[in-house]
């Protein structure tokens, strides 16, 4: 049962860290490349759509980590899967209080409302998500780590 537990955490971690990383290199490229003010438009769906599964996704990363943390605390692993729970809540924390608070203008944002920094405000957001994804590789990268 607890191989099962590492398993799919360790799964559902990985696709959380892959689908971040894909809206950091792969996605906001693209819209930043569409012409005028388009990819603000993509960005204000796509933070309306991912902003209502994100949250849901790393709580639920974060609790299933410490499950395994209870779990299998008694196993060579354990230290390692204690840190990637610590730098899951890190990355909670961040986004709490850094990228939300943009995501949630950003969504709300028409070619009439605009702030004028709202450039200044999306690269922000970019520069903290690229931090944030940072923090979850490296929670990623322990929790392969343990199961190893």
């Amino acid at each position: 049962m607890l191989t099962t537990l590492e398993v799919f955490t360790t799964v559902v971690v990985g696709l959380m860290v892959g689908v971040e990383f894909s809206v950091a290199f792969v996605i906001n490229r693209i819209l930043d490349a569409l012409p005028e003010d388009s990819g603000q438009l993509g960005r204000a769906h796509g933070g309306r759509m991912l902003g209502a599964l994100m949250p849901f996704w790393y709580i639920g990363s974060l609790i299933l980590v410490a499950l395994w943390a209870v779990a299998g605390g008694d196993s060579h692993g354990a230290g390692l899967v204690v840190t990637a729970g610590a730098l899951l809540l890190l990355s909670v924390i961040m986004s709490l209080l850094l990228l939300v608070p943009i995501n949630n203008r950003n969504k709300q944002w028409t070619p009439e409302n605009r702030p004028a920094d709202w450039k200044q405000q999306l690269k922000r957001w970019d520069r903290f998500h690229y931090i944030r994804i940072a923090v979850i590789i490296a929670a990623f990268t322990l929790l392969v780590t343990a199961l190893a």
